[in-house]
């Protein structure tokens, strides 16, 4: 069974899970915070629509440097309404599949790294970083998401089973 096989339903099942949740960000919360120091509903909702944009460099290149010494910095989507946010994300899970599916399982243990400033912040292997770094990535920042909307008063569905609020 191929990588793309084995990591595709999982990765699947929790891209729809967060788009369920997306679907709920009122466009008047995007600023909303839980308190001093806390990320937005916004910008929550802006950092779950970018973290499947990173698979596809992740599966075809060697590293990533975020803040490259010898050019600009990555930045993170500001979106300000649901429907930006939404379009980005499935664009972003589009792509992600397209990549996960077109890997060469024998590319998946080769070692990618994380850069700031060129320096190496992390590296692990490919296969390790679509499960850590994309897959667990996403359902932290869901759950936090999750919170703020209840948090708003807001219905939320059940990622696993039904909801109880």
């Amino acid at each position: 069974m191929s990588y793309a096989d084995l990591i595709l339903p999982e990765f699947n099942q929790e891209m729809a899970n967060t788009r369920k949740v997306l679907e709920l960000v009122p466009d008047d919360k995007f600023d909303w915070s839980a308190g001093h120091g806390m990320q937005t509903i916004g910008w929550n909702a802006n950092h779950l629509s970018e973290i499947p944009g990173w698979v596809e460099g992740t599966l075809t290149m060697p590293s990533w440097d975020i803040n490259p010494p010898d050019g600009p910095k990555y930045e993170s989507p500001t979106a300000k309404t649901r429907q930006q946010v939404l379009e980005t994300f499935d664009k972003n899970v589009a792509a992600a599949q397209r990549a996960i599916a077109a890997v060469k399982d024998e590319d998946l243990d080769q070692v990618w790294s994380l850069l700031y400033g060129g320096n190496v912040v992390f590296s692990i292997p490919r296969r390790d970083v679509i499960r850590s770094f994309v897959i667990n990535h996403t359902i932290h920042h869901r759950a936090h998401l999750l919170v703020y909307l209840r948090l708003n008063d807001i219905q939320t569905p059940g990622m696993y089973s039904p909801s109880n609020g």
